[in-house]
């Protein structure tokens, strides 16, 4: 994940400061989006015929695997949020 920087350690402009805040919120979001996809996929292929498998389980399995990927994103993720971010940085 990224650093957080303390105020003392903070050169950067506030308007830059904020685009990069922007730009790191918008890097989790695509990861967590990307994430959400992959799971969903995996779901899918399952090997077998679902035992409990009825809409309503449907609907709350999606659900969690929603907070699974925010979950996973909080917590360093696959790396796709500071990735992009390093790529974007200097475009801002």
């Amino acid at each position: 994940m990224i650093p957080a920087l303390s105020p003392s350690q903070n050169s950067v402009p506030p308007a830059a400061a904020d685009g990069q805040q922007v730009l790191e919120q918008a890097a989790q979001a695509f990861e967590a989006i990307f994430l959400r996809d992959m799971i969903g996929a995996m779901r899918k292929a399952s090997l077998g015929d679902d035992v409990m498998g009825n809409s309503g389980s449907t609907q709350f399995r999606d659900m969690m695997d929603d907070r699974l990927a925010d979950e996973m994103v909080r917590n360093n993720g696959l790396g796709i949020a500071d990735l992009l971010v390093a790529q974007w940085k200097g475009k801002l």
